[in-house]
């Protein structure tokens, strides 16, 4: 295995997928319960307590589907060690873009808004043996998951997820890097449903949220390829969608011309098609339900610069 990752298109060598195994949504945690004072969706709760055994049986088939399209295409496929978040009112490992930033050869550990989710540190066994960032500050907070990386250039979402201090952490602790601050976007948490960068050159944005005024500077001169409203299919989940609709905007590239796509969003996936783009589709059926897309899901270890 290499840590080496600096961007989100170039040639994937090695990835982490997720799991469902044993998800869990908190009902102790202060930080995870206070959703049911901000959340936008008024028809049902916040979830607590395990997962339905059906969601997870199905989950874990649709990811398994997706480690082997990574397979096929010459991918070192990692994934978490089990562990009972159900037993520790924990969460769950589905997301593992949201617990570790690579930059370089970097592992960085943010303090993630929602502090149940430290133990899924403890799941990746196999990074052990690489140098681990911690952030220093207790009071930067962000999830990994609220950056988008184009080289040397972070876009950095501040949300709910994400707070501005955040950003000055990771300026001042990686200057290599320029930190571009997005502030005011949207009350949502994760960049990933919002920009999503597909090569040097090209990015598909969230015309709901982003308009060339609001953009940043340094993609204002990239190819766009948008997405609107009515660009969306309905995406299904059970009970509570713990993510928006927006996740057909959340995808993840194996190539700078090979992206993986929702089937479900047949205008998304046309889009692609005629910029193009090989895009290969797989079912992420429970996605809304637990919060991720195949961005979210995966973690590109090592990407390999000019492949």
């Amino acid at each position: 295995m290499k840590i080496q990752s600096t961007n989100e298109w170039d040639r994937l060598r090695a990835v982490i997928v997720g799991t469902a195994k044993n998800a869990n949504w908190p009902a102790t945690c202060p930080d995870f319960r206070e959703m049911e004072q901000t959340t936008a969706w008024p028809y049902t709760p916040v979830p607590a307590g395990p997962v339905e055994p059906w969601i997870i049986e199905q989950a874990e088939q649709d990811l398994a589907q997706l480690c082997n399209i990574f397979v096929q295409h010459g991918v070192e496929v990692y994934r978490p060690d089990e562990y009972n978040y159900q037993k520790h009112d924990a969460f769950h490992g589905y997301c593992p873009r949201d617990r570790l930033l690579i930059l370089g050869d970097k592992i960085v550990v943010p303090n993630m808004m929602v502090s149940v989710r430290d133990q899924e540190i403890d799941t990746y066994s196999f990074l052990k043996k690489f140098d681990h960032v911690y952030v220093d500050d207790d009071e930067a907070k962000f999830d990994a998951a609220n950056i988008c990386r184009l080289g040397k250039d972070l876009l950095y979402l501040v949300s709910s997820s994400g707070n501005a201090r955040g950003a000055d952490w990771l300026q001042s602790n990686f200057p290599e890097y320029t930190v571009h601050r997005i502030e005011g976007l949207y009350q949502g948490s994760h960049i990933d449903s919002t920009i999503c960068a597909l090569n040097d050159h090209t990015v598909v944005l969230n015309a709901d949220r982003i308009t060339y005024d609001n953009m940043p500077e340094v993609i204002k001169d990239w190819d766009h390829i948008w997405v609107g409203k009515d660009d969306l299919e309905p995406m299904g989940f059970y009970k509570y969608p713990y993510a928006s609709a927006w996740l057909a905007v959340n995808m993840v590239s194996i190539d700078p011309r090979t992206v993986i796509a929702d089937p479900t969003q047949t205008k998304v996936v046309a889009k692609l098609r005629q910029k193009g783009y090989n895009v290969i589709t797989t079912p992420m059926t429970h996605c809304r339900t637990l919060g991720g897309g195949f961005h979210c899901c995966t973690l590109d270890l090592w990407r390999e610069h000019g492949n």
